[in-house]
């Protein structure tokens, strides 16, 4: 499977990220996936240029499979990816594992949008051309 632009972190589950059932509450991984997005834009794009130009990211959806609970001591590693892009899109998915093991999954479905108008525009040209250039050759 290819992932292009892709991001690897490794997670430390704190005491503050348990809920009343002892495994990593579902609100956190909204928080570790804005990290991934974080360390993406870092590595692959500069989102300050970004944003001097004018331009931010603007999730229009999350989805997230849970499939095996996290509990504190795991040590996690999380990976996101660029999925697709259209004119106007951009698809992102994560993995979450916890000793090579999938506990989740999650997709998000975000715009660029003008800073100044809060409008939607097109994905921007750097994105597209590393988006195109990590993809292999047919």
């Amino acid at each position: 499977m290819t992932r292009p632009l892709s991001v690897d972190l490794p997670i430390n589950v704190r005491t503050y990220d348990i809920d009343s059932a002892g495994h990593v509450s579902n609100i956190v991984y909204i928080r570790w996936l804005e990290d991934l997005r974080l360390e993406l834009f870092e590595k692959h794009f500069s989102l300050q240029a970004f944003v001097q130009e004018n331009i931010t990211l603007v999730l229009a959806t999350t989805h997230i499979d849970y499939k095996r609970s996290i509990r504190l001591f795991d040590r996690v590693t999380a990976q996101m990816w660029v999925e697709s892009l259209t004119n106007a899109t951009i698809k992102l998915r994560a993995e979450f594992a916890v000793d090579g093991k999938k506990t989740t999954e999650a997709w998000h479905s975000a715009v660029f949008v003008d800073l100044r108008t809060m409008k939607p525009r097109r994905v921007p040209e750097i994105v597209r051309t590393r988006f195109n250039e990590s993809q292999p050759l047919p």
